[in-house]
């Protein structure tokens, strides 16, 4: 991508202190975010995406959480090193991030149109009225049917596809530089989804801003990314271009997560599975996390954590074999 990245993070890691122990669950992450681009992030559930932007966002709960070391480098700032009110006038104007679940994150007893709207007074120096004004104009850009009368709606009244509208509507109300979608179509059925990866793809054609779409479902970033970061167990363990991403993936949990994808050329071939499980991230396997699950692993895969080591065609990946297995999908 050209120019500086508008969002670096450096070797972050952010862990949860319980009484069972210490839960590593982002352990070294690093990717950059470019203006305009939009990035996604994909893994199971527990393997650090959500966390990796609740940390970007510095809204890691305190206690259990913490971030324990790393950088976050927005438009050159270190967001970890920023007092609470300085973070507080980042999110929302310079950073903003939509959630999963609508019904946790609005309020049931306000208006939606005064909700965004609240958000608007926080970074703007207008009335209420115009703030309201300007939360209209919000919802209309993310397509909700009759936004003027919608505003005066409760969550409640509203369905799952137009909640999730709002909560984009009210995280570019403010027109960020940086938006961080987490599930957005998680509980939608298949037409709404559709519809929200739409407006996604038209927000990032029509403004410049560049965004981080978390998903567990590679069909999803698929339709909108251009380059996809592969998690695992609190690492991320590839980072290429969506296209070469799907065709030719080079890390062994990224080609079984690609082989358990159903598709129509497999014909009446049953899908293949990942052996094993997630691994229990406060006592994780030595070296790579993956070595266990693995079917290309060897002897130093049990004692050292290979860097994400950057490879041809600007691609990352973490893993000892990979030239071999780079050498073997080119032959």
């Amino acid at each position: 991508m050209p120019g500086d990245p508008v969002l670096s993070v450096k070797e972050l890691k952010t862990y949860f202190f319980t009484r069972k122990g210490v839960v590593k669950a982002v352990d070294g992450v690093s990717f950059d975010l470019h203006k305009k681009e939009a990035l996604g992030i994909v893994g199971e559930s527990g393997s650090g995406k959500s966390v990796t932007c609740f940390s970007i966002m510095r809204l890691v709960p305190d206690p259990p959480g913490r971030i324990v070391s790393g950088e976050v480098l927005f438009k050159g700032r270190d967001l970890l090193k920023l007092t609470s009110a300085e973070m507080r006038k980042v999110r929302g104007s310079g950073i903003s991030m939509s959630f999963q679940d609508p019904m946790t994150y609005l309020n049931p007893v306000m208006r939606v149109g005064d909700q965004i709207a609240e958000a608007i007074l926080l970074h703007n120096d207008v009335d209420k009225q115009k703030a309201f004004g300007m939360a209209v104009r919000a919802m209309k850009f993310t397509e909700i049917n009759n936004p003027e009368k919608r505003a005066f709606d409760y969550p409640h009244q509203l369905s799952g596809g137009m909640r999730q509208r709002i909560l984009i509507s009210m995280a570019l109300a403010c027109e960020p530089d940086v938006l961080i979608a987490d599930e957005p179509t998680t509980a939608l059925d298949v037409i709404v989804q559709h519809e929200i990866l739409n407006l996604l793809r038209d927000i990032r054609n029509e403004i410049s801003t560049g965004m981080i779409i978390v998903s567990h479902d590679l069909g999803v970033v698929a339709e909108v990314c251009e380059r996809v970061a592969v998690m695992y167990a609190g690492n991320i363990v590839e980072i290429a271009a969506t296209k070469e991403l799907f065709e030719n993936p080079l890390h062994p949990y990224t080609m079984g997560l690609m082989e358990s994808i159903p598709r129509a050329d497999r014909g009446k071939r049953r899908l293949l599975t990942i052996p094993g499980a997630v691994p229990d991230l406060t006592n994780p396997p030595s070296g790579c996390k993956f070595h266990p699950r693995c079917p290309y692993a060897v002897a130093e895969c049990k004692t050292q954590l290979p860097p994400l080591e950057k490879v041809d065609g600007g691609r990352y990946v973490r893993c000892m074999k990979y030239a071999e297995i780079l050498k073997m999908r080119r032959s």
